[in-house]
């Protein structure tokens, strides 16, 4: 039986994805082709699509994932990044697809790429930039704690937005912010709170779909096999 095979990071690390579900394959972001060539390779059982490029390459386009989609035998899932975003534009066509950004996604309650697009380093995927849609979700939990006002995080969150996606990061957004909002005077609530608190629901998601092919591949292994 051919192993899972997982294109993640840097929504999730490589260990902390091996340390939930070490036998699948785990690899780098996916590029225009790599799910190209999968649909024509030998041997593909499940294949889960969480992160792929946005700025150092092309990204696998919709048409290239339905290829691999409408394969039969093949079960393909996508969460938190770009796999989200594929999942529900081929949801119809049988892509799964896994976790609250895909569900935003589907709801319309963001309908950007540029809200889970992020840049990374080439050689161990790590973050340079923080998703949108990470930023909006730190802004409410902090609303939620009573750390600033519904007015200061739209503002922050609008100021965010208003910054090329390579460039967003906390510091500079809230500076900015600061600039332009000098009355708000629970900004620097933000920065503190930020530095102790961040989370990020890509992370959450992409763990989701890793734990959910860990089941669905044991439950594969326990299930009988049919009569020959």
């Amino acid at each position: 039986m051919a192993k899972p095979i997982i294109f993640i990071g840097p929504s999730l690390s490589h260990e902390k994805a091996k340390a939930i579900f070490p036998d699948a394959e785990y690899r780098p972001p996916a590029k225009k082709g790599d799910l190209l060539r999968l649909a024509v390779s030998p041997n593909v059982g499940m294949v889960g699509l969480v992160d792929g490029v946005f700025l150092q390459d092309y990204p696998p386009s919709p048409i290239e994932v339905y290829q691999l989609a409408r394969r039969e035998g093949v079960f393909l899932a996508g969460a938190a990044s770009l796999g989200a975003l594929r999942a529900v534009e081929l949801e119809k066509f049988g892509m799964v697809g896994i976790g609250r950004v895909f569900e935003l996604y589907k709801k319309g309650k963001v309908d950007a790429d540029d809200e889970v697009a992020v840049t990374f380093a080439d050689s161990d995927f790590h973050i340079q930039s923080e998703a949108m849609i990470d930023i909006r979700y730190n802004l409410y939990l902090a609303r939620k704690q009573g750390v600033i006002s519904d007015i200061t995080k739209r503002a922050i969150a609008k100021v965010a937005k208003g910054i090329y996606f390579p460039h967003r990061n906390y510091q500079d957004i809230i500076d900015e912010t600061k600039r332009r909002h000098p009355e708000m005077g629970d900004i620097e609530n933000f920065r503190s709170y930020i530095a102790q608190n961040r989370k990020s629901l890509k992370e959450m998601d992409a763990i989701r779909l890793v734990q959910f092919f860990k089941e669905k591949s044991e439950a594969s292994l326990k299930s009988p096999a049919p009569p020959s």
